[in-house]
């Protein structure tokens, strides 16, 4: 029998950039553990071209994204998720639908690179830091004993990740 995949969705407003970025990095990081989704509340229909080139430039999967609605994630159909994470404050301010099975959540947020203005060189000192600090707290997830932990040291272990270094505000939850 093989072991369980775990299946992540990470959410921002657009789903054009922190998302994007932290559903690449989990797909190469979680790769056999974890299956990764990213969606927004608003979605933008494009994909930033800054977070595929950063995530082509860190060696991590930068194709086959698109930016798209978190509606597809909670309908019957959809694939049931075990964990959602926002990754920016907008999103996680915001009403969710309901995502069927209840799934464990937290706040991972961290400043939207995609708002960066000025020359590409500093937008894309932006996108490196938000990648950054998005694989720093998708490394210490993949690292966790998830099946030996109990839903409250879980939760407490999630919320923890949130807080590490570029954290943007200190919520803890997601609605």
């Amino acid at each position: 029998m093989s072991d369980k995949i775990f299946n992540v969705l990470f959410l921002c407003t657009g789903n054009t950039a922190r998302s994007i970025l932290a559903e690449g990095i989990l797909r190469k990081d979680g790769a056999g553990r974890f299956a990764a989704f990213s969606a927004g509340s608003q979605p933008k229909g494009v994909v930033n071209p800054f977070a595929l080139k950063t995530l082509d430039a860190f060696g991590y999967p930068s194709d086959g994204f698109r930016s798209k609605t978190w509606n597809e994630f909670a309908g019957p159909e959809a694939p049931k998720m075990d964990f959602v994470f926002t990754v920016c404050d907008n999103a996680a301010g915001e009403a969710c639908p309901y995502w069927p099975g209840q799934p464990m959540t937290a706040h991972w947020g961290i400043e939207d690179p995609a708002a960066v203005e000025g020359t590409d060189i500093e937008k894309q000192r932006a996108f490196n830091e938000a990648f950054r600090f998005l694989r720093n707290r998708i490394q210490a997830f993949v690292a966790l004993p998830i099946k030996s932990l109990d839903a409250m040291a879980l939760t407490a272990k999630l919320r923890e990740i949130g807080r590490m270094e570029g954290a943007t505000h200190p919520t803890d939850t997601v609605s």
